[in-house]
């Protein structure tokens, strides 16, 4: 088996990458190592990786037809996982244009390729934040999802509107996974934990936007990964639509007190307005994932905070 993951060098596509190239998969990476946060983090995530014989790298753009024409003729695609994209709600409102064609353009183009070269079968990477603004707990797939507020939301229930016109038009099998605030080991520099980690560590204050009560469903990355891959195991015919989370929100104070307890020491917190695009809370249910293909989570999340924090401790992570 052949599965082509784009943004696989990234935080979410590298421990994938890993976890498939463990289970004797082919395993074929896309990324363009974006500098929204600095690319050697990414060369990092995948140093252990570029010696497995299994493992083929591609330095190139989702955008780029020339590029995923040649994968696809180099290699016979069973699946692609599309995790490709530009990530945050907040810097999203300040670039939309430019969201707009990584997240909506760049996954046209990958679909047609996958046409051209007769792969019919896609898992993408879609995101929690869709939901908006929706008071209606927890959030499930039959949810309305017609008011996302930010573009990175709507770039992403784009995605999923695309790809359901690929299923139409051509039969391919797709299965739309929205993640619901994955962290752990290698999380992107500008998400909460790992901010917080390396602010409190150099004996800076934290910034906690609003009261501190929005909740988010955090989820450890092993959990997605193990979902993602239970999918590729059992796929799912058709089109269709999955909550990968947690099941358990977690405060945005509660949050500071699990990395205090981790980190061993008490954080200084600077208290600031809430920022435009940010959801009040998002819960995940995720009935319809484990009845599916068997998703699962088993961190808890003092214990996946306990984790990050050791990796940390360990790692050299560039530009900290």
């Amino acid at each position: 088996m052949t599965i082509l993951v784009t943004g696989g060098a990234g935080f979410i596509g590298s421990h994938l990458c890993e976890h498939l190239l463990g289970k004797g998969i082919e395993v074929v990476c896309i990324d363009n190592f974006d500098r929204f946060y600095d690319p050697a983090v990414k060369e990092q995530n995948i140093s252990g990786l570029e010696e497995n014989a299994r493992f083929h790298l591609y330095r190139g753009d989702i955008r780029d037809e020339s590029v995923l024409k040649s994968i696809f003729r180099q290699h016979q695609v069973d699946s692609v996982v599309h995790l490709a994209a530009k990530a945050g709600v907040r810097p999203s409102i300040q670039h939309p244009a430019e969201y707009m064609d990584v997240n909506i353009t760049g996954t046209v183009r990958l679909l047609e390729a996958m046409r051209q070269a007769g792969v019919g079968r896609l898992i993408f990477g879609s995101s929690s934040s869709i939901y908006g603004n929706q008071s209606k707990v927890p959030f499930s797939e039959n949810d309305d999802v017609s008011e996302p507020i930010s573009p990175y939301a709507a770039s992403k229930r784009s995605g999923e509107l695309i790809a359901y016109t690929y299923h139409h038009l051509y039969g391919m099998e797709v299965s739309c996974l929205r993640f619901f605030t994955v962290y752990g080991p290698r999380q992107r520099p500008d998400l909460a934990i790992h901010k917080f980690t390396q602010l409190a560590l150099s004996g800076r204050a934290i910034p906690l936007y609003g009261d501190g009560l929005t909740r988010r469903d955090y989820t450890y990355v092993d959990d997605i990964v193990q979902g993602i891959a239970r999918l590729i195991d059992h796929p799912v015919p058709g089109f269709d639509i999955f909550n990968l989370g947690n099941g358990h929100p977690i405060t945005l104070l509660d949050m500071v007190r699990a990395l205090e307890s981790a980190l061993g020491k008490k954080l200084e917190i600077a208290m600031s307005d809430k920022q435009p695009g940010d959801v009040e809370q998002t819960f995940a249910d995720i009935s319809k994932a484990r009845s599916a293909f068997g998703y699962t989570p088993r961190i808890d999340f003092n214990e996946g905070v306990r984790r990050f924090v050791e990796w940390y401790a360990l790692s050299t992570v560039p530009g900290e």
